[in-house]
């Protein structure tokens, strides 16, 4: 077994990647400018947050969870941030230090702690039927408990949730639904003495919080499937070519590899129906982490999403490429854009085209128009020839014009995504401010901050410089306080 001793340096341990070990709480804190009246809520971020110094390997996925959540009430904000309680995080709390690896490499097969660390609770968040879920891809979700950011522990629908839970469910506000799917890129379970397993799985959450429909979708393979889309009456999954091959991580190679000889393909499923009635679309060799959304337009669905030409996952892993010289970019400048598909239900013709030439993820749109037509969407902007994913402004798209607006965040200053809020009582779909987390390089401090969505490139309307630096993570999502005085 590797030993606590034998350390590892990344450039995602480093800088604003590196983790923050204490949990605060602060009460009261300063605000620049002014707090847009009556907006009163949370907005939490998940994100990876090694507890302990690392061993064997770090791959930027690997880290614990950490919330880090900002609370506006009553004219007062506050600041905490915890970590997600996965079985993980406590069996090395109690052991005190690091027992796994943090890589998306070679199983630990001889670590008599188990052969992975398994669920890190670090990737996303969903608000469903009154609960706040921290979620990863492989495993279930945990229940969070607002505002305090307790884990209460895993959740599992009464026993119904039958495989892994998507960072990435879709919740439909018009009809209370939540969809979600989980993918399983070996085929079979090690928990069941390698039972096989279907690739792919999808379920419909009822508005109630009961699973009511569970069915496998066919797939020729295993893939990494980290997202996907809904409509108004379809669900589109995406069969890319980033492939598993449990051959390379038994050479200790990274098992996953973008395999350039393969079609992208796009299953689209009546919501409610069982998997064998997808139906299957083919386009060129791509990638996608993150969709904005999908609607219906007559024969066809469209699906817009940032694309990738190729992606090579070992550029941000610490035992494949140790140095920032030696680091291939997760991205390459241009290689990651908004784009979109057109899916002729009727014809079964593509259409695809990209709707942006610079370098974006992380896209929302107003969360209320999930699955329906939406005129406006948002994404994270990457900076170009930034050795690294840092997120140097956010782009507002006005889909029906082409027409787009930037809010740079100022030199040496990184964002991350932005998350949509309404104004209260707004009526229009941009009728309110888009939040996220900057940090700055000049100062080493991380701010809160609140940009009119409607004057995307004004100055923040309010600022909230906070009590610990907060490192670059993943998504996010805002809870109103009515939401929180309500949960369950």
């Amino acid at each position: 077994m590797v030993m606590a001793e034998e350390r590892v340096t990344s450039p995602f341990l480093e800088g604003n990647f590196a983790p923050v070990r204490e949990e605060v709480t602060a009460e009261d804190l300063p605000v620049i400018g002014e707090l847009p009246e009556g907006l009163e809520g949370m907005f939490v971020r998940n994100g990876p947050n090694p507890q302990f110094d690392v061993i064997k390997n770090y791959h930027w996925f690997g880290g614990d969870g950490m919330l880090h959540g900002v609370r506006i009430k009553d004219g007062r904000v506050s600041y905490r941030n915890r970590y997600v309680q996965t079985e993980a995080y406590k069996r090395e709390k109690a052991a005190g230090r690091a027992l796994w690896g943090s890589g998306l490499g070679e199983p630990e097969f001889d670590n008599p702690n188990g052969p992975s660390r398994g669920n890190t609770g670090n990737t996303a968040l969903v608000w469903h039927d009154g609960r706040l879920f921290a979620l990863w891809e492989a495993g279930d979700p945990h229940h969070i408990k607002l505002p305090g950011l307790e884990t209460l522990g895993t959740y599992n629908y009464n026993g119904r949730l039958l495989h892994a839970f998507t960072a990435h469910p879709k919740v439909d506000e018009r009809t209370g639904e939540m969809l979600f799917f989980g993918y399983n890129m070996m085929g079979f379970d090690l928990a069941k003495q390698g039972a096989k397993v279907p690739y792919l799985q999808y379920s419909v959450v009822s508005p109630e919080g009961e699973i009511v429909l569970t069915t496998p979708i066919d797939l020729p393979r295993g893939v990494m499937m980290h997202d996907f889309a809904v409509t108004e009456h379809y669900s589109i999954f995406m069969d890319l070519p980033l492939v598993f091959d449990m051959q390379r991580a038994m050479r200790g190679e990274s098992p996953l590899y973008f395999n350039k000889d393969l079609p992208a393909r796009f299953g689209i499923l009546p919501r409610h129906a069982t998997g064998d009635q997808v139906r299957w679309f083919e386009a060129p060799p791509c990638y996608v982490f993150h969709t904005l959304n999908a609607f219906e337009q007559g024969d066809e669905v469209v699906l817009d999403a940032c694309r990738m030409k190729d992606v090579d996952l070992g550029a941000l892993d610490s035992s494949i490429a140790p140095t920032p010289e030696d680091r291939r970019l997760v991205r390459e400048d241009g290689n990651q854009v908004l784009y979109r598909w057109r899916f002729n239900l009727r014809t079964g013709a593509l259409k695809e085209e990209a709707l942006d030439d610079q370098t974006s993820d992380f896209p929302r749109v107003n969360d209320s128009l999930i699955a329906y037509p939406a005129r406006y969407g948002y994404t994270a902007r990457f900076e170009a020839g930034n050795g690294m994913p840092e997120s140097d402004a956010i782009i507002k798209y006005d889909l029906h014009t082409g027409r787009h607006w930037v809010h740079y965040h100022g030199k040496g200053r990184y964002g991350g995504e932005g998350v949509f809020v309404p104004r209260p009582g707004a009526t229009a779909e941009d009728d309110g401010f888009v939040v996220t987390y900057v940090y700055d390089h000049n100062t080493g401090g991380s701010e809160f901050v609140v940009i009119n969505a409607q004057d995307m490139e004004a100055p923040p309307v309010a600022r909230v410089p906070l009590p610990q630096r907060v490192p670059y993570g993943f998504h996010g999502a805002w809870i109103s306080e009515q939401r929180i005085q309500a949960q369950k």
